[in-house]
């Protein structure tokens, strides 16, 4: 009895085994188009974003050297607008996230980062910096790149992670 007992347990184990999802491994997204199908299918997608090598504008419309950082967000909340749908030449998906953070010269502010992928391939990530009490405007830079393929250069990458 002790034997069937344990033949019967390893079996149940190498079942369970079989039956349990293997980790999921990120799948690399290189288009506008695939990241809005892996969003369409209820997928989960992150984007990296690689700063340096961006081209970026100040608040006053001034091109900056892009600073070499990077950081990352999962877009959710999202939402797509197709060509024309809000007078919008090109269908672009947009996402944001605002978080409080302490900041060196700033002290207790908001981190606001919106990241719009528009259907030509082209990223835009606006960054902002606002006062926690006041929501008064400390900082202002937009960021644009193309998605990261290995072959574009592009400093966005996108992931599916579910």
């Amino acid at each position: 009895m002790k034997r069937i007992l344990q033949i019967c347990g390893a079996a149940l184990l190498l079942i369970a085994a079989a039956a349990w999802p293997a980790a999921a491994q990120p799948k690399p997204l290189g288009s506008a188009a695939e990241i809005l199908s892996a969003l369409k299918a209820g997928g989960q997608v992150r984007v990296v974003l690689h700063f340096k090598g961006m081209r970026l504008v100040n608040e006053k419309g001034q091109p900056e050297e892009a600073p070499d950082a990077f950081s990352a967000m999962i877009l959710e909340p999202y939402e797509y607008f197709a060509a024309g749908a809000i007078g919008n030449p090109v269908g672009y998906l947009a996402s944001s996230h605002a978080q409080l953070i302490r900041h060196a010269r700033y002290g207790y502010i908001y981190d606001y980062v919106k990241v719009s992928v528009y259907d030509n391939n082209q990223v835009k990530i606006l960054v902002q910096y606002l006062s926690p009490t006041t929501f008064e405007l400390k900082m202002e830079e937009t960021f644009t790149t193309d998605i990261a393929t290995g072959q574009t250069g592009g400093k966005a990458a996108f992931f599916r992670i579910q």
